[in-house]
């Protein structure tokens, strides 16, 4: 042969493929990209044999790509790839330890008519989970070589180069017609369990739990236990660090009004930068707890099944519960969980999910919502005694927004952006305990990022307020607080029209402004605000107690339905128009999210008046 004959090795993501690629290799591997993408096309040659050369195809759970990583394996395996030769035989990579899964994809590639070898990797986890496999079975049901691997282990390997050299030396058959994701699914199914001896310890716990967390009716009872929980918590288990850190920079304020005469850098210091950003750091303690309820579900396996349980709902509005990984992830930021809508196949499903994403109450809407239940919600308990009243108002706050969500995309994919949504499959890990060291630097890196914010945008934000909330100087025959005659107040009574509607007075109108770039700024410009307006007996108090004194409960309420909608993060915004490619998409979304925190806001703060 002149030239070599290429095997291509697929499989999952995480089947251990690009290890078994490296130890059939060694270092003989050329790395490029394939014209045109930024995909990484990994070669070599099997060791030993330089007339077959090995191409490490990008992870897939199927044909049906959902990425450009993906769109590459499947062009590559239907010789759509003009720079690409199509494969002679495929290497089949599968774990061993989740073969119900993998052999869904194994039967999908036997369709296409290559001759094939099956690793089946990762036996030493298998064993090690007292998972039994009948190797000779299942080679006799599907036709085709099997080999047991364990990749990083080098075990197999000698197996895998002989029977790889007899497929190459095997005719391509004709493909045959593809069946359905069901049936292929049930098929895979069938087989798994005929050919597995002993399913494991952590296989059957699964099947067990998965028979209460994933039924019909308990499952989602106890998803949104789940989440009540969280919430919760979110209240009674931060009360005490935050006091520490109000009582910190309190202190500090102290310090500064002890320690320094009355003027503009005192000034500067207690009531622009303390005040500002301090009203945001104290929030640090409340959205590290809801990092931690979220990150040890994903680590759990259970974030998954919460997609297939919120599947039979979006399935209602025209989405399913692939979109829900995104949404979900939004709750942290709607940066990532936007982003992440990249592995949605179906375009308007995609762009849907982008529309609704900022919707979901990520964590910099926290503080806004802490602030304000503080200020306004009493710390008592209802329903008995069992369930503090505060943490129930945050829980309805996150679920106004979820429901809003799957409202606006029920009405989207019924006019805007029809389609009919595909079939959802996706993998189910085990049940594991929680991996203490991904919650760690998931928590740590959350500090960080959050501080890292307040530390550099809020800062700057608070410090270019402080200076139009500080100049011009009052007129000497002033008779209303300093700020009132500054930029911040001209300015604020400018927008005091628009928004007295809903029941805003200036100091909110203003705050929203640099709140535009964050959220949470809009904390720390009310604290920088009503420092500066405030007698000193005020000043010494909380922005909790601040706002109490200063706004009515209607006001508060009027407020959170505003944050509920309002899409006051420039990131988010600037995101959605380079994931859409369209400043059309980008533009409606705007629109309708201030369109419909101004229309709650509205209906909120008449309604409460009235009622209050």
């Amino acid at each position: 042969m002149n030239h070599p004959v290429k095997v291509a090795v697929v499989g999952n993501p995480n089947c251990g493929k690009s290890a078994l690629f490296n130890s059939l290799t060694g270092l003989r591997q050329k790395v490029a990209n394939y014209p045109g993408a930024t995909v990484e096309r990994r070669s070599g040659s099997l060791l030993g044999m330089s007339t077959v050369e090995l191409l490490d195809l990008p992870g897939t759970y199927s044909l049906t790509p959902r990425s450009p990583d993906e769109e590459i394996t499947r062009a590559t395996l239907m010789g759509e790839l003009e720079a690409e030769d199509l494969p002679r035989a495929i290497l089949c990579v599968v774990d061993a330890t989740n073969l119900s899964q993998h052999l869904r994809f194994v039967l999908e590639l036997k369709d296409l008519g290559f001759p094939m070898v099956l690793a089946l990797n990762m036996t030493d986890l298998a064993v090690r989970e007292k998972i039994n496999i009948d190797r000779l079975k299942l080679e006799q049901i599907l036709g085709i070589p099997v080999v047991e691997t364990v990749a990083v282990r080098k075990k197999g390997l000698d197996e895998i180069r002989e029977k790889l050299l007899e497929a190459v030396k095997l005719p391509k058959l004709d493909a045959k017609e593809p069946e359905d994701v069901r049936s292929r699914q049930n098929r895979a199914r069938d087989i798994k369990n005929e050919v597995t001896l002993s399913e494991g310890i952590g296989h059957k716990a699964t099947r067990v739990l998965d028979t209460v967390f994933l039924n019909m009716f308990v499952g989602p009872l106890i998803l949104f236990g789940l989440l009540f929980l969280i919430f919760q918590a979110v209240f009674s288990w931060a009360e005490a660090p935050m006091d520490m850190i109000d009582g910190f920079f309190g202190s500090l304020q102290d310090m500064i009004a002890e320690n320094m005469s009355d003027g503009l850098l005192a000034s500067f210091l207690s009531d622009g930068l303390i005040a500002g950003v301090g009203s945001v750091i104290i929030f640090l303690p409340q959205i590290l707890i809801l990092f931690a309820f979220i990150l040890v579900l994903e680590s759990s396996g259970y974030m998954v099944r919460a997609a297939f349980l919120m599947d039979r709902i979006m399935s209602r509005v025209g989405l399913n519960g692939r979109a829900f990984i995104p949404l979900i992830s939004s709750f942290a930021c709607a940066i990532p969980g936007i982003m992440s809508a990249r592995a949605i196949a179906d375009p308007s499903d995609r762009l849907t999910t982008i529309l609704i994403a900022p919707l979901m109450t990520c964590s910099a809407r926290l503080p806004v919502y802490t602030l304000i239940i503080a200020a306004f919600i009493p710390n008592t308990t209802i329903f008995g005694g069992t369930i503090g009243l505060q943490g129930f108002v945050m829980f309805i706050l996150y679920l106004a927004g979820i429901l809003s969500a799957l409202i606006i995309a029920f009405v989207l994919k019924r006019s805007l952006t029809k389609s009919t949504p595909p079939t959802f499959m996706m993998e189910l890990p085990k049940y594991q305990v929680p991996n203490w060291r991904y919650v760690g630097i998931g928590l740590y890196e959350r500090s960080r990022i959050f501080l890292r914010r307040a530390g550099t945008m809020i800062m700057g934000a608070m410090v270019i307020l402080w200076v139009l909330s500080t100049f011009p100087a009052p007129p000497a025959d002033a008779t209303e607080p300093a700020i009132v005659y500054s930029m911040v107040g001209i300015i604020g009574g400018w927008l005091e029209p628009i928004f007295a509607p809903i029941g805003f007075n200036w100091e909110i109108s203003i705050a929203l402004l640099p709140g535009m770039a964050a959220r949470e700024i809009a904390v720390a410009a009310l604290g920088t605000v009503y420092s500066l307006q405030g007698s000193e007996d005020v000043v010494a108090g909380s922005l909790v107690s601040m706002l109490n004194g200063a706004w009515s409960l209607p006001t508060a309420l009027s407020f959170l339905a505003w944050f509920i909608f309002a899409p006051q993060c420039l990131s988010t915004i600037a995101v959605v128009r380079r994931e859409t490619n369209s400043r059309k998409w980008t533009a409606f979304m705007v629109a309708y999210l201030f369109g419909l925190a101004y229309l709650s806001s509205f209906l909120t703060y008449h309604i409460a008046s009235a009622i209050l």
